[in-house]
């Protein structure tokens, strides 16, 4: 185990927690609202119309946002991912993605895409590198049954072609949930096979407090391959860097590449070199923490970016999370911030 705090010869810089992991990326949500009620995010019967949700004078702004970014640049920080919530319902988000744009980050965006045919060209016009759409279902039905509104799924894909028109490397996540789309697997293949899009399946995961996850409804990464072996011969290639989270695969005919995300049935907590910073300005340094940091105080406090990072940086050096890795009946009933505030 790395000694806590440790630093790599030639990278004087770089912030490691406990056992070793680098903050390299961070996840930015930049609401906590959305308008789709996915059942393993915001499920409608908790966010209903009563729900509260956070108050608009107690998010961050853009320039608050990108001062934190800025803060963590020299502790080797080198990607950005913009979530939500529903990223796409913040109004002006183009302005954020501009400033971002500015430092040398790989800048990314992962949204519902029901927003996304309008906004495409302006997020890429703006220095959006590349983006990942959720797509769970092509037929209707099922799509509704998943994100529990009345949006058609030719809605999602006519974002995903303005997203390729605008010159935007395409990424399409598909959580497979027991019972309800598993049919989906083959039909998403057979839609997206021979195309440069990259398709992810996501395991079901335990985040948060109200998905109702069960263990029983996780298809695991095995069946996945099983149930793609029926139709398509694929093959594991290698990770492109350390800390990616999907296990990635391509199709042995050429038809391009698809990945796993296997947070459940093989964890990858040893690299995760995430951190995670939600729409008030809280920064949790794993998706199934309880608590987190508030940034929002030392920034509003007139700290500089150097206090910002160095607070920021103490508390990485205790990091020592591994909940996937020591996931257990007991650990699932543990209180966890949910998928809609933290930005999964």
């Amino acid at each position: 185990m790395a000694v806590e705090g440790a630093l790599v010869e030639g990278e004087a810089s770089i912030v490691r927690d406990i056992r070793g992991r680098p903050l390299n990326a961070l996840r930015i949500s930049v609401t906590d609202r959305c308008n789709f009620r996915c059942q393993y995010c915001m499920p409608r019967e908790v966010f209903g119309p009563d729900f509260e949700f956070m108050a608009r004078n107690l998010l961050l702004t853009f320039e608050e946002i990108d001062r934190v970014v800025a803060s963590l640049l020299p502790l080797g920080l080198s990607k950005v991912r913009l979530t939500g919530g529903e990223p796409l319902m913040r109004k002006q988000l183009g302005n954020l993605i501009s400033a971002l744009a500015k430092h040398d980050l790989d800048l990314a965006l992962t949204t519902n895409g029901a927003l996304l045919a309008k906004q495409a060209q302006t997020l890429a016009d703006a220095g959006l590198k590349r983006i990942t759409i959720s797509l769970d279902a092509l037929d209707k039905n099922t799509f509704h049954i998943m994100n529990d509104v009345k949006v058609d799924p030719q809605v999602v894909l006519n974002g995903i072609s303005a997203s390729e028109k605008a010159g935007l490397p395409i990424k399409i996540n598909a959580v497979i949930r027991r019972g309800i789309n598993e049919h989906s697997i083959l039909e998403l293949a057979r839609y997206f096979h021979g195309t440069p899009h990259i398709l992810r399946f996501i395991e079901f995961m335990d985040v948060g407090q109200t998905n109702g996850w069960n263990i029983e409804e996780v298809v695991t990464a095995a069946e996945i391959l099983e149930i793609l072996s029926t139709e398509f011969e694929v093959e594991a290639i290698d990770p492109i860097e350390k800390g990616e989270v999907a296990k990635r695969y391509r199709y042995k005919d050429g038809g391009g590449e698809i990945g796993i995300v296997t947070s459940v049935s093989m964890p990858f907590c040893g690299d995760c070199n995430r951190a995670r910073l939600t729409a008030d300005g809280r920064l949790f340094t794993c998706l199934f923490s309880a608590d987190g940091f508030d940034t929002r105080r030392l920034i509003r406090g007139e700290s500089s970016e150097e206090e910002i990072g160095s607070a920021i940086s103490n508390i990485w050096r205790q990091r020592d999370d591994r909940y996937s890795e020591i996931r257990t009946e007991d650990t699932t009933l543990r209180p966890k911030v949910e998928m809609s505030t933290i930005g999964g």
